[in-house]
């Protein structure tokens, strides 16, 4: 598990939340007893929140919930699963972290190397930021680019290539939150694009608008 996260809402018109992706699988519990599996998303989300509610989560660390789910993690990209097809009907009720930890424990799967590789991977990618490329990331970690493919679809979900954009664009809105003047064209070829078009289309399509107006507006 990376962290636990709870959201609770209280509104009187109908509010849409913009939700952006990490390559993390979730389990929530919300309202009326549901619980699902969230696969991860490879683009942002518009959740539509009325009237009073909460969600309590389990986010996994990217590359870990493989054994949980017993097949390629990649079978659930963009896709939520009702909890119980995964970990049966015995889902706790009380929403706390002791409970739902001790549930995992429970369902806790054999042990698996390639998970830890896995994590190591996605771990060197938020970590070092001059990792642009999957080429030099197959490289640091010893293995084909075949081979690193094959990983991240069984166990992260979703491809390298958008693992490594989606945390150089973290990088880039921390850059921004620490305010100043952004030389956008030359940010753009630090991070490894082709041109700054490039860069401006991966933005829009993880965040859902263009750099310039997400800085100006945070």
């Amino acid at each position: 598990m990376e962290r636990y996260w709870e959201a609770r809402w209280d509104y009187a018109e109908p509010y849409r939340q913009k939700i952006v992706p990490y390559p993390n699988v979730h389990l929530s519990f919300g309202g009326g007893g549901r619980a699902d599996v969230n696969g991860v998303c490879s683009g942002y989300q518009i959740k539509v929140l009325e009237g009073r509610g909460q969600v309590f989560g389990v986010a996994f660390r990217p590359g870990c919930f493989r054994p949980f789910l017993g097949a390629s993690v990649s079978t659930i990209t963009d896709c939520v699963v009702p909890a119980t097809e995964v970990f049966g009907p015995d889902l706790p009720t009380t929403l706390d972290a002791p409970t739902v930890d001790a549930f995992l424990l429970k369902h806790l799967p054999d042990d698996d190397p390639r998970v830890r590789q896995a994590a190591a991977a996605v771990e060197l990618v938020a970590k070092d930021k001059a990792v642009t490329r999957v080429e030099r990331l197959a490289g640091e970690l010893g293995l084909s680019m075949r081979g690193l493919q094959r990983l991240f679809a069984e166990y992260v979900g979703i491809g390298p290539k958008w693992v490594i954009r989606r945390y150089r664009l973290h990088d880039v809105t921390a850059r921004m939150a620490a305010g100043g003047v952004i030389d956008w064209a030359a940010l753009s070829a630090d991070l490894g694009y082709a041109d700054q078009g490039h860069f401006i289309r991966d933005f829009k399509s993880m965040f859902g608008e263009p750099p310039t107006l997400y800085a100006q507006r945070y």
